[in-house]
Order: structure tokens, then C-alpha cells, then sequence
């Protein structure tokens, strides 16, 4: 062989073949839909379903895209043919249909099929989004359902109501609502999703896991699931299975509005910025929901995470203008512009979702306004399951941090989360007594029961101490005064420290406790010696002033404390000399 066709047979070697199937059609069709090439999606779609036409899910694909081009005759007839050719148990085809009826106008039809899908699954994906298209078909025909009774039906009100719970952050009664309505209806998988989250914002991981596989279990292609169980993987840290189901739901192009938002959220949420943003672009299509200042901020953020930095500069602009009160849109515009001046070759971090500051630029804030946590952040969802996370899951000092929180949210839920917490064997005895301090502070005075040192006990919030024959007036009203001087001064451990101490100087002393006349002045040494604990700079002029006593009165009720208490021995082991 010459060297001129060595060369050339060389050259033909590095040739790499196309792979002419289903795969690569749908490739080009997701491809074309981010260029807004519709009829070049439809097209590459129309191919997928060659190659595989066994496949419903390529069937569902072309369905979507005619309906969002308009032609919604077109997709029946899809959506009839997978029903009749394809996979006769999709029944959410019927749904679909309804819509396509619906925005044909054609509401005797769209009622026929919505009632179809109502009347053969009981477990339908969409029974909320049913319920409201119901009530829509009866204003437009002037009349009831010719269906009164759906069994399918039976518990939305309650499930509607576990939902509006979950979105205000009240999980743990979400959660219970939820897991009464399965009782009686365990094939309600869209309440099973719901109830898998709400133990998962709560910490609960393994019932979180439990609840999403029975959900896959009577149905593997269940979208929520699918999604719920991607975020929960990726919280195991398992990412050889993750990157399995990753890649399964980024080939996935939802048909119903709702499957599209749940998908770009979950999209954005396991790193996939582009498919997150692709599917937050179809939505700002949709006239429904493209008025909304969330989905542009998310849009926005998407885009910022793959670079398209002028995008999101668009799109929070936008958001700014539909919600000209929100602190947020501009937060990150500031944040673009300082991007501009910064190093090209610097990577920026990855911002999140959520349409709020960052949760250290609220906490920054709040500390510099002096306020405690804003109404509006107690009631944040999100933030609200971060605390729960965090007192199951977090280390020492973060679960301090969130019994202090706690002291602050101060509503049912903090109270009960509280209660569980005592019962937790493997807590720390001093986390479980800050917990009895707040839940006193929180008006609990019944018993309680609680787990030491791996037995149960019964303790009473409401006594100071249990250990003394008796707790006299004025030994209370020392203690009472100086928490009432000290309550916006320092924290729920500093206030728990003072009050521990107090106790342990009555208890050491008793029977000789001496006289509190001077209550001012014991008072004043409480929150000296607590300050010093804290390596917190105070002085006894300061506390004397506070009280109204004297500071050689101060000084002298501290050195009884120390006598008998040892605090300085204390503090020297804690903070030792350099």
C-alpha cells in the first residue's frame, strides 16, 4: 500500500460512526426545544417513536409538544393510540386528553375523559389537579358531574389539607393527617409522595426512603417518586444510583404543567442546571404561570449556574418588576455586577433556588437590626425543616443554635419536636435540659417523660428543682430578676446557665442558705458570674447599676456563688491561662 493511501486509510479510521436510534432522536428533539424549534422537535420525536414505538413514553413526548403548539387534535389522537396500540394502564393519557378537550372547548368530551381517569385510577398522579378541573367543567356546563361519587375522590379534601400544611412549614401534623388518610387509603400514592416529604423535612430519612418505595412499588414511572427519591439518594451520598436515575429523568419531557415545574426543581436541585433551566424556559412559555416572580427568579438562577450571566440579569430584572417589595431580585443583581469585576477565570459558587436571601445574608441582617427571627422566616417552610434537620442530624452547636430557635418560633410544632427530642436515648443531658428550659419558656408544665442514661423518667418543666424538700418565694424571685434584666441581653443557653447555677448555690447551701435581702444584689452576681462563664466583659459596677444595689454588695454575693459553686476552678479548667 502506498503512503498517500495509508494516509488515507489512517483518516478513515478516525471516523466515528452516528448511532441512528431512539436515543439520538430524542437527543435532537430535547435539543430543539431549547432553540424553540418545535416542528424540528416534533419531527426528531415522530423518529424516536419509529425506532421504538413500544415506548410510550416517546408517544407522550410527541403528545406534549403538539399540545404546546396547539394542534391538541393531533395529540388526542396520540394519547388515544397509546391507550389503544401502546400500554393500555397509562391512564393518565386520559387526563391529558381532558386538557386538549378543555382548551378545545369541548367540555362534554374533556368531562367524559376526566371521568374515565377518575373512575380507573384510584392512585391517580393528578386527583388535586382533577378536582379543580372538575369544578371548572361544572361552570361551564351549568351543571353537576353526571359522576357524583368518584371513589378516587374520597380524601382530597383531607390530602389539599396536608398539602396547604406542608407549604406553611407545619410538617409533623402533616404528617399525621397523612398517615391517618392511608390508613384507610393506602393506594393514594400522591398522598404517600406527600407524606414521604413531610418525613423527610422533619429528619425522619429511613421513613422518608419507606415511603417513597411503596409509592414505586405500585407505581415505577410515578414522576413525583421518581424525583423525590433522586433528592433523598442524593442526600445517602449513593451517586453511582443517583447518576442512574439523574439520567432518567433528564430524559423525560413532561406533559402536565406540574410534572414540568417538579422536574426543573428537582433538576436544579441535583446539579443539572441545564435541564433545570430548559424546563423553567417551557414554563415561562406558559401563560398560566409565566406572571409569577418565582419561576423568573429560578429561571434566573438556572441560567446564572451554566454561565448565560446576561440571561439572568434579564430574567431577575423581570422578577424585580413583577415584585418590586422582594429584596431578592436585587440582592442578586448586585451580586451579577460585582461579578463583572471580578477575575473571568474564577469560577463563581453555585446559588440556590430558593426565591429568598441566603440564609447567612438573612442571619447577617438580623444580627445587625439587633431583632430576633422575622414572622415571615418562622413561617419559611424551608428554613422551618432546616431546623428540624438540624436538631436530629446536626452536631452539638448546631443543635443548641436550634433549640434557641425554637425558644423564638414558639408554636406547636417547636413544642412537639421538642418532646420528641427528650425521648432520643443517644442526646446529650445538657441539650435535653436547655430543651425542658425552653419548653417551660414555652408554657409546658406538665410532665414530661425523658430518656437518661437509657431509662425513662418523668420530669416536671414547671419546678425549678426537684431535688430540694422545698423551693421558697424568695430564692425564686432572685432568680426571677435576674432573668427578667437578662432575657434580651443573652441567649436561651446563657439564661439555662444562670438559672443551673442558682439552683446548684441554693441546693450546695440548704439548709444554710443565706438571707436574699439583698435580692438585687444576688441577682447581679447571677449574671456576673454567667457573663464570665461566657467570656462576656462585665464589671460590677455595670451589673450593681443594672440591679440597683451597690457594687461592693456585687461583689460580695459573687464570692459567696464562687464559695460554694467553685466557679472560678470552673472557668480556669475551661479557659486556661496561655
Amino acid at each position: 500500500m502506498s503512503e498517500e493511501n495509508q494516509s488515507e486509510g489512517a483518516k478513515l479510521t478516525k471516523v466515528v460512526p452516528i448511532r441512528m436510534d431512539a436515543n439520538f432522536f430524542f437527543d435532537r428533539a430535547v435539543s430543539s426545544l431549547d432553540r424553540l424549534q418545535y416542528d424540528k422537535a416534533l419531527k426528531y420525536f415522530r423518529k424516536a417513536v419509529e425506532y421504538e414505538p413500544d415506548n410510550p413514553v416517546n408517544h407522550c413526548n410527541m403528545a406534549g409538544i403538539l399540545s404546546e403548539i396547539g394542534d391538541y387534535e393531533g395529540s388526542n389522537k396520540v394519547l388515544s393510540t397509546i391507550l389503544n396500540e401502546v400500554d393500555g394502564t397509562m391512564t393518565e393519557c386520559y387526563f391529558y386528553m381532558a386538557n386538549n378537550y378543555a382548551n378545545m372547548e369541548q367540555f362534554e368530551a374533556a368531562e367524559e375523559a376526566l371521568i374515565t381517569y377518575l373512575e380507573q385510577d384510584p392512585e391517580g398522579q393528578f386527583l388535586a389537579e382533577a378536582e379543580e378541573m372538575m369544578d371548572l367543567l361544572q361552570y361551564e356546563l351549568n351543571r353537576p358531574a353526571k359522576v357524583r361519587h368518584i371513589e378516587s375522590l374520597k380524601g382530597v379534601a383531607e390530602h389539599d389539607q396536608a398539602r396547604s400544611m406542608l407549604e406553611k412549614g407545619e410538617f409533623a401534623g402533616a404528617v399525621k393527617l397523612l398517615e391517618t388518610l392511608l390508613r384507610d387509603q393506602p393506594d393514594f400514592l400522591a398522598a404517600r409522595n406527600n407524606l414521604a416529604l413531610g418525613y423527610y423535612y422533619l429528619g425522619m430519612f429511613k421513613e422518608a426512603m419507606d415511603a417513597i418505595s411503596q409509592v414505586l412499588e405500585r407505581d415505577p414511572g410515578n414522576l413525583h417518586g421518581l424525583c423525590n427519591l433522586a433528592v433523598f439518594i442524593q442526600h445517602e451520598g449513593d451517586e453511582k444510583l443517583l447518576e442512574e436515575l439523574s439520567d432518567r429523568l433528564e430524559r423525560i419531557v413532561p406533559f402536565h404543567q406540574e410534572h414540568v415545574f417538579k422536574l426543573a426543581t428537582t433538576m436544579g436541585i441535583l446539579g443539572k442546571h441545564e435541564a433545570a433551566y430548559r424546563h423553567f424556559k417551557r414554563l415561562l412559555r406558559d401563560n398560566d404561570v409565566n406572571f409569577d416572580p418565582c419561576l423568573y427568579h429560578y429561571a434566573a438562577v438556572a441560567a446564572y449556574n451554566i454561565g448565560r450571566y446576561n440571561e439572568a440579569r434579564t430574567l431577575w430584572k423581570h422578577a424585580a418588576k413583577l415584585d418590586p417589595d422582594s429584596e431578592v431580585p436585587g440582592f442578586y443583581l448586585d451580586r451579577l455586577q460585582e461579578l463583572d469585576l471580578e477575575d473571568a477565570e474564577l469560577e463563581p459558587p453555585v446559588i440556590s433556588y430558593q426565591y429568598r436571601l441566603p440564609f447567612e445574608e438573612q442571619f447577617r441582617m438580623w444580627k445587625k437590626w439587633g431583632e430576633g427571627i422575622p414572622d415571615q422566616i418562622k413561617q419559611d417552610p424551608l428554613i422551618r425543616s432546616s431546623f428540624f434537620w438540624g436538631l436530629r442530624h446536626g452536631d452539638s452547636r448546631t443543635k443548641l443554635q436550634v433549640i434557641e430557635a425554637f425558644s423564638q418560633i414558639a408554636d406547636s410544632e417547636v413544642k412537639e419536636a421538642l418532646r420528641a427530642f427528650l425521648m432520643e436515648p443517644d442526646e446529650e443531658k445538657y441539650l435535653k435540659d436547655i430543651a425542658l428550659f425552653v419548653l417551660r419558656g414555652l408554657g409546658v408544665n406538665e410532665p414530661l417523660p425523658i430518656v437518661l442514661e437509657g431509662e425513662t423518667r418523668t420530669v416536671d418543666p414547671g419546678f425549678t428543682s426537684s431535688r430540694l424538700p422545698v423551693w421558697k418565694s424568695e430564692w425564686q424571685a432572685v432568680l426571677d430578676e435576674a432573668k427578667r434584666r437578662m432575657a434580651k441581653r443573652y441567649n436561651v443557653m446563657q439564661l439555662h446557665d444562670v438559672e443551673t447555677l442558682w439552683v446548684e448555690f441554693v441546693t450546695r447551701s440548704f439548709p444554710d442558705v443565706p438571707s436574699v435581702s439583698h435580692l438585687g444584689g444576688w441577682a447581679a452576681a447571677l449574671e456576673y458570674l454567667t457573663a464570665k462563664l461566657h467570656q462576656r466583659h462585665v464589671t460590677y459596677e455595670e451589673v450593681a447599676k443594672r440591679y440597683g444595689t451597690s457594687a461592693s454588695t456585687a461583689s460580695r454575693c459573687t464570692k459567696r456563688v464562687d464559695e460554694v459553686c467553685g466557679i472560678k476552678e470552673k472557668m480556669n479548667a475551661m479557659f486556661p491561662s496561655g
